[in-house]
């Protein structure tokens, strides 16, 4: 079991480099061409981590959001085993 990262292929984040930065086998990074959240793309960036919406309101800011969602997942994840 590990990470799921969803993008919309609209919004403003990349699927590409998020691939780049989460390269480890716990975290996957799926990407789609809607996520039938309407509106939010074009709001700002955004990525749903297992579920959850990690906003930020530059690229950078979200995806320090996203690490910081990340780490705390797998941390849950390990005190689970």
């Amino acid at each position: 079991m590990g990470i799921i990262i969803e993008v919309c292929d609209y919004n403003l984040l990349s699927a590409m480099k998020l691939e780049e930065i989460f390269d480890r086998p716990d975290v996957a990074v799926m990407s789609y061409d809607c996520m039938n959240f309407c509106g939010m793309c074009s709001m700002g960036p955004y990525a749903m981590v297992n579920g959850k919406r990690v906003f930020g309101k530059t690229i950078d800011d979200c995806i320090s959001k996203i690490k910081a969602t990340v780490e705390k997942e797998l941390q849950e994840l390990d005190n689970l085993y």
